[in-house]
């Protein structure tokens, strides 16, 4: 059984009692809440409640094992055992006011007879795009039920110590601590039955606490065990390690020495000119710790947080210090290759595509992260992208993107304009994400088909777009938005030389087209939202494409400019006018060449919107070259970088912290599955397929297997065959193509409940459109 199979409510009652550390008992909440440029002085954190671990253990006995669970939920996070073993650990990020709880199925490790739960809670005390911490908010809460009883909860009969442990700097943006681990600081078998915890304190119970708890939605990461690619010793206590890839989690290995002896740890998503690990790394972390031994051979090196990284060093500090069974934990939202394999004759879309997988892969953790190492934030319009590809590579599991969606619809308490980076403790605001989120509740909705969710977040999607209002000109557009970074693209030097003042303190007046090309996107998309909840749409699309059109096209130029003011034609303002169909018919051949001649001027983020505009008008062949060129500007640039995950930036000079792990540079998923091989919902949640290929001059072969929500689709072209077969989940599916016909002449065919059917595709140039 896994998590969230027991029949809950949205919000349960709890008799349980939050429990946490007495230190904490004083301190009251901290409102971290307030707008990015609206200055607010918070109160000064006490340092020694930052970076704070706690354990705790309660012995319990059961007669019988009746479908025993826990529901457990911890602030900032925890680590469960039970009868010494590792169980699950969460909850995911959120907001206090609309906090996880996680409901874990103990059925393979409750015994009868006398029981065990320890649960390690950390507090982390930062103001970071992470948790919402550095609010004082800690410690931990959790019932156990047994045979529909509830048999144990968390009270001041729980035990806890807190640990004394060194520790190092933070890296990132105080994203994490290192931890510097002084294995004889920390008591042997606390997990375990029969440990003696009668000298550890009673936990304090918090009467006052104000979380408001929900059951998580999303299921547990999925944490295995991942042996290194290479292993080389260098020389005695020195070993270079190599998992052949990037990844997340932590690293681990087994050492016999004596106490007090030290090992040098360092992680790094690539190697230095000497061929060592560079462990202060591009994106502002510094991957270098100690650990110190116990001498309790073996000692077993343990990380609390995670790290991204491909290699490890390890240099210990005496050489006959003996070590092994050197791993990585692996951690990410479950992932299962099957869902989207994807091969081709073509070594270069091969390697597009497994980087980019890799991306979002292991940037998707409990939320949509930017990058799993520097910030470890969900940003909404990092969402427009990695959701989009998250939802092919899944299978169509839109679980995290629901998440995500309520994460922000939550920020609107704190600005309802929501906020950019969500859920959090670090405020930022970006007018262009916010204007993005119309457009990611609509592709979620067609590709799961939840009705409910779209009923539900429509009033947040409506008000979100409501607060723009009060910057409207009388035209419709908005401008002088300067409450809220104006972002267009970033790294800033990726901007096509964008003519507009977009610092915000001292920003530009009056409107400038990217950011009224999203407002324009926006209220398209709602309409498009209330045609699906059957109200009646607003003429705001209208009004506003028709301004955009008076405001920035040039009619003498026939292109798009950046602004009321300005005579420079941008990319991002031409392929934003592409995006969402404001090209005139006049202009449509110019606007093209110019983004032909522009190529991907512009960050990673923007080419999703460069390509999608590009399929809007048909220019599938530039779609593709620009897919697999290897100019500057290119995923072929990372692949001669020697990346395994997609870049922060085409490359990794083009910005001065690169992340080496960033899944907004996935644009090549949805693309190449959509608008070349041309695969896409027709009806939401796939009830309907289109089958609608554009393929290239020249194609390679290639064999793409996809699970969507209704069907398994598998496209198969050989040099001989071009075919799909789709075949049915539980209920019919209907197949519809751009005008390739079945055997009966006709260019639709419902396929029955569980049932296959193939469509073979010949000659070649009956779907090449």
């Amino acid at each position: 059984m896994t998590q969230n199979e027991h029949p809950t409510t949205e919000h349960r009652q709890w008799t349980a009692r939050w429990i946490r550390d007495a230190a904490f008992s004083d301190c009251m909440p901290i409102d971290v809440f307030h707008k990015q440029l609206t200055p607010k002085t918070l109160p000064e954190h006490r340092a020694d409640l930052k970076n704070r671990r706690m354990f705790v253990r309660r012995t319990f006995v059961v007669e019988n094992i009746d479908k025993p669970y826990i529901d457990i939920s911890a602030d900032d996070y925890c680590k469960l055992y039970v009868n010494g073993t590792f169980v699950s650990q969460g909850p995911a990020p959120a907001y206090h006011f609309n906090y996880r709880y996680n409901r874990i199925d103990l059925s393979g490790v409750l015994k009868p007879g006398e029981n065990v739960i320890a649960v390690d809670v950390y507090y982390q005390g930062c103001i970071n795009r992470v948790w919402q911490s550095g609010d004082y908010r800690q410690g931990l809460i959790a019932e156990i039920v047994n045979g529909g009883t509830c048999i144990l909860k968390t009270d001041a009969s729980w035990k806890y110590i807190v640990p004394a442990h060194s520790s190092g700097t933070t890296v990132g943006y105080e994203t994490q601590y290192l931890e510097n681990i002084d294995e004889r600081q920390f008591p042997i078998g606390w997990t375990a039955p029969g440990f003696d915890d009668s000298a550890w304190l009673s936990a304090d119970e918090n009467l006052n606490d104000d979380h408001t708890l929900s059951l998580q939605e999303t299921p547990q990461l999925a944490i295995y065990e991942l042996k290194p690619a290479v292993v080389k010793e260098r020389s005695a206590g020195h070993f270079f390690i190599d998992f052949g890839h990037e990844i997340t989690g932590q690293f681990t290995l087994n050492a016999f020495g004596e106490s007090g002896d030290t090992i040098e740890i360092r992680h790094g998503e690539e190697l230095d000119a000497a061929g060592n690990v560079r462990f202060a790394m591009r994106c502002n972390c510094a991957y270098q710790e100690t650990w110190t031994l116990a001498g309790r051979a073996p000692d077993r090196l343990q990380y609390y947080d995670y790290k991204a990284f491909r290699y490890v060093e390890i240099i210990a500090s005496n050489p006959r210090i003996r070590m092994e069974d050197f791993a990585a934990t692996v951690r990410h939202y479950p992932f299962d290759e099957k869902n989207c394999a994807f091969k081709s004759s073509s070594e270069l879309l091969n390697g597009i595509f497994r980087i980019c997988a890799n991306g979002v892969r292991y940037g998707s953790q409990e939320l949509f992260l930017d990058c799993p190492s520097r910030e470890k934030g969900q940003y909404l319009g990092d969402l427009t992208v990695t959701a989009h590809a998250h939802l092919y590579l899944s299978g169509g599991d839109g679980r995290l993107f629901k998440k995500a969606l309520h994460d922000f619809a939550d920020s609107m308490t704190i600005c309802s304009g929501l906020m950019a980076v969500a859920p959090g403790s670090f405020m930022q605001e970006i007018a262009d994400y916010s204007l993005q989120y119309p457009l990611q509740l609509l592709t979620y909705y067609r590709h799961t088909g939840d009705r409910a969710l779209l009923e539900t977040l429509f009033p947040k999607a409506e008000a979100a777009l409501g607060y723009f209002k009060k910057y409207e000109r009388a035209d419709g557009l908005i401008e002088n938005v300067a409450d809220k970074w104006n972002l267009v693209d970033w790294p800033e030097n990726l901007r096509d030389g964008y003519d507009f003042n977009l610092d915000p303190k001292g920003a530009g007046s009056g409107p400038h087209a990217v950011l009224n090309a999203f407002y324009v996107s926006a209220h398209r998309a709602m309409n498009e939202i209330r045609h699906a909840l059957g109200i009646r749409p607003t003429n705001d699309d209208v009004r506003t494409a028709s301004a955009f059109i008076d405001a920035f096209y040039r009619y003498d130029k026939k292109c798009f400019v950046d602004s009321t003011v300005s005579s420079h034609a941008s990319l991002h303002a031409n392929a934003l006018a592409l995006f969402i169909g404001l090209v005139p018919a006049e202009a449509v051949e110019s606007v093209i060449k110019l983004v032909r001649t522009k190529r991907f001027s512009c960050g990673v983020y923007m080419s999703y919107f460069v390509l999608k505009g590009l399929a809007r008008y048909g220019e599938y062949e530039l779609i593709y070259d620009l897919l697999t060129g290897n100019d500057e500007h290119s995923w072929g640039t990372m692949l001669a970088e020697n990346a395994t995950a997609c870049f922060e930036a085409w490359g990794k000079d083009q910005k001065w912290n690169t992340s080496l792990c960033h899944p907004w540079a996935s644009s090549p998923i949805p693309l190449l599955i959509e608008d070349i091989i041309g695969l896409s919902p027709a009806a939401p949640g796939w009830t309907t397929v289109l089958f609608s290929p554009h393929l290239p001059e020249n194609p390679p072969d290639f064999r793409l297997s996809l699970n969507v929500p209704s069907a398994v689709i598998v496209v198969e072209r050989t040099s001989d065959d071009f075919s799909i077969t789709v075949r049915a989940g539980h209920a019919p599916v209907t197949l519809i193509t751009n005008g390739i016909e079945f055997e009966d002449g006709s260019t639709s065919a419902i396929i029955p409940a569980g049932e296959r059917m193939t469509l073979t595709i010949e000659p070649e140039e009956r779907y090449r459109r």
